[in-house]
């Protein structure tokens, strides 16, 4: 499992899937489970597949996309100026290496700069920069040599770049979008063991389109697939790192699976949150449970879709998100595909019944 696990991570973070240009992860998606079931997309390029035809219709959903940049303009000097796809702190993207996608498919490399502090008054150089501030240096010399030569064009997604690294603890590796690549790791992983074992439930594999710019690609799967359970893997905010009180600590590198209770996206439905930890507990795997005072998941789609549908998220505790390097914990993503598949497994028709019988 490891070794699948690590080769699927490695494959999913360098791939170039930014919000609406999720093709690459597509291709991974459909490439390692071709033989699981039938593949089939939305409208909107959100994928599925599904597995056995009998029982409650179980999806369990990543999001495939990833935080990163367009091409908003290419200045007379060849020059690169963007706009930020998804959450980004200003703080973080200086300095830092880009791939931009090409209409032809090449990917060109530069860094993003800004005018040297060198230059600043002193009164201004512990001021953030602006976005508006900042450009890509590609080495171009003009607009005509990087719309000619380089086949830039506005609108090209940009990615960050950063190659996926195994540190001196051997369980922690750092990559780039672990936000959401473990969700989709975790998804692949959980469909390939289950289409090897018995399971009271059509289960549905999919990996969702825009997540990031809004909870998109998940409200026209939910039309689309029409689930009555729903369980989004993702990799959350980890909150162990100086700055924070670790007695009150709820995304710890190490902790296990996270089960998200509440964000302001989505009040988890009690019942089926209380199956999840219940199933953790009756069968070891590590777990930490989580209430959020900010951020968002497609859980936030997923649970107001047709009629309601009872959703809960799982996720990896992952440091420095939206950012070109983030770290997890290797252990927390298997605890994480263990509770994925021990919770798949149980989920029949009487059980899922349950968790929305109000009267």
């Amino acid at each position: 499992m490891r070794a699948k696990a690590l080769s699927l991570l490695q494959e999913l973070t360098e791939a170039h899937s930014v919000s609406g240009h999720e093709d690459e992860v597509r291709a991974i998606f459909t490439d390692e489970l071709s033989d699981v079931g039938p593949l089939a997309t939305d409208k909107s390029g959100s994928v599925i597949c599904a597995h056995g035809n009998e029982g409650p219709r179980v999806m369990i959903a990543g999001h495939m996309d990833e935080v990163g940049f367009m091409v908003q303009n290419i200045t007379i000097d060849g020059f690169i100026q963007f706009i930020t796809i998804g959450g980004w702190w200003n703080q973080v993207m200086l300095g830092q290496r880009v791939e931009i996608l090409t209409r032809s498919g090449e990917k060109i490399h530069g860094l993003i700069g800004s005018k040297p502090v060198h230059y600043l008054p002193v009164a201004q150089r512990d001021n953030p920069v602006s976005v508006e501030s900042m450009f890509i240096d590609v080495g171009a010399s003009s607009r005509r040599e990087a719309i000619d030569d380089y086949k830039i064009a506005l609108g090209d997604p940009i990615a960050p770049f950063s190659k996926f690294t195994e540190m001196r603890n051997p369980n922690y590796f750092m990559a780039k979008a672990f936000d959401n690549r473990v969700g989709m790791a975790g998804t692949i992983q959980a469909a390939l063991m289950l289409s090897n074992t018995e399971h009271p439930n059509e289960l549905v594999f999919a990996g969702t389109v825009q997540e990031e710019v809004g909870l998109r690609g998940a409200k026209t799967l939910a039309s689309f697939v029409k689930p009555e359970i729903a369980i989004v893997l993702e990799g959350p905010p980890a909150d162990d790192t100086p700055g924070f009180n670790a007695l009150n600590s709820q995304g710890k590198l190490g902790g296990g699976v996270q089960i998200r209770l509440y964000d302001p996206s989505a009040i988890a439905n009690p019942r089926l949150v209380d199956f999840a930890i219940q199933t953790a507990k009756e069968n070891q795997i590590p777990h930490q449970v989580t209430v959020r005072r900010s951020g968002g998941t497609d859980a936030g789609s997923f649970h107001l879709a047709n009629q309601g549908i009872p959703s809960i998220v799982l996720g990896v505790p992952t440091r420095y998100i939206h950012s070109h390097n983030a770290i997890i914990d290797i252990e927390d993503y298997f605890a994480m595909v263990e509770l994925t598949t021990t919770l798949a497994e149980k989920l029949d028709s009487t059980t899922v019944e349950s968790f929305t019988k109000y009267i």
